[in-house]
């Protein structure tokens, strides 16, 4: 990395590709046996957290900011759904936990804890717990693999040369983070490909097998639940009290989950293999954990234990800064982490990774020229 913060290919360190020294197990026991426990009481004092803060945001905006002067509430608002998407994302995160099993001890509690968050999100919880599992079976395996998963240069679109300039990465970007979530969960956007239509709202998308059926309905329902209470609350304060409190902030939530999934799986230093190369152990390093500052606390750490979680899914997250410094030295230089601005790294990725390509090996890589 130049002093710029600019990406030179020379200056990248690939991550090795080779079969890694070590074993899960030894990952595993290398971690501290405390950080595998989940307390019910500790997991919930970071949505009680949460959902305090949530709540005094919107206590605010709706009894303050019809006060100010104009000008004022021109800058409150936007510092308003900025604050609420990045604690909402916090929840989400909390969700997705649930859908690991690393809330509690109890599934059931997890799967309605779970459930009730990401409905009021509006994130089909089964639906895409049942995805999201499946990407971690088969990460970084460019035929198996759930989302995100990068093009070869023959698969790019023959428009896409034409965009590769700052214009043109702008508005991608800016599509991807406003759009991408929606489009991914309704269209499979930027997922695998399936032999026919593919959606997470469909309890008979080819996504899901036939005893998963039903908890793609209770997800719906979720759904359908929280779209009829903000038509009754739309009823009663307007579409435009419900868009401000409410959907401009989701917006934020949608942008952020798109942001920190695409920097945890592409990097200029990361490797993909094909079925016939890809091994679950190597599949599961591809990833890098990022830092994005005090955001790291409010997403829960998310986005700076990556690594961990992939190679062990039900560490709480209050244990996964002390259970990742436990396996760096396991893993070694097969441990990947990116101090660059998230910011930078974002328009950095959308230049440099545009598409895969095998090397002599038969080890894919991230490359940018068309």
């Amino acid at each position: 990395m130049g002093a710029d913060g600019v990406f030179s290919p020379n200056m990248i360190k690939r991550v090795p590709s080779t079969k890694p020294p070590f074993t899960l197990g030894q990952v595993k026991k290398a971690i501290p046996p405390h950080c595998f426990e989940r307390s019910l009481l500790r997991s919930f004092s970071y949505v009680v957290y949460d959902l305090l803060i949530t709540s005094l945001l919107g206590y605010i905006a709706t009894t303050s900011f019809h006060l100010l002067p104009s000008h004022f509430a021109y800058v409150a608002w936007p510092i308003y759904w900025i604050l609420q998407g990045c604690v909402l994302t916090g929840l989400w995160v909390i969700a997705h936990e649930c859908g690991h099993h690393a809330f509690s001890d109890h599934q059931w509690i997890d799967d309605t804890v779970g459930l009730l968050l990401h409905s009021a999100l509006f994130v089909p919880y089964f639906s895409w717990k049942y995805s999201h599992r499946r990407h971690h079976s088969n990460i970084g395996c460019l035929d198996l693999d759930e989302v995100f998963v990068p093009k070869l240069k023959s698969q790019i679109p023959w428009h896409y040369m034409y965009l590769n300039n700052p214009p043109g990465r702008a508005l991608g970007l800016a599509v991807k983070l406003l759009l991408g979530w929606p489009l991914y969960l309704s269209f499979n956007a930027s997922g695998r490909p399936y032999d026919r239509f593919a959606c997470h709202y469909d309890p008979y998308s080819p996504i899901y097998s036939d005893r998963e059926r039903l908890h793609i309905y209770i997800s719906d329902l979720g759904i359908f639940a929280t779209t009829f209470v903000l038509y009754r609350v739309a009823i009663t304060q307007g579409l435009a009290f419900v868009i401000s409190i409410y959907g401009v902030p989701l917006l934020f939530v949608n942008g952020f989950l798109v942001l920190i999934t695409y920097l945890q799986h592409t990097h200029p230093s990361l490797p993909h293999y094909d079925s016939a190369e890809w091994d679950w152990l190597r599949g599961a390093l591809v990833t890098v954990d990022r830092d994005y500052g005090i955001l790291n606390k409010v997403f829960h750490n998310i986005t700076d234990t990556h690594v961990a979680h992939h190679l062990v899914a039900t560490i709480p997250h209050y244990h996964a800064m002390e259970a990742t410094e436990a396996i760096k030295p396991v893993l070694g230089e097969f441990y990947q982490f990116d101090s660059t601005p998230f910011y930078k790294s974002l328009w950095r990725e959308a230049r440099e990774c545009l598409y895969v390509e095998p090397d002599e090996k038969g080890v894919f890589w991230f490359m940018n020229k068309f």
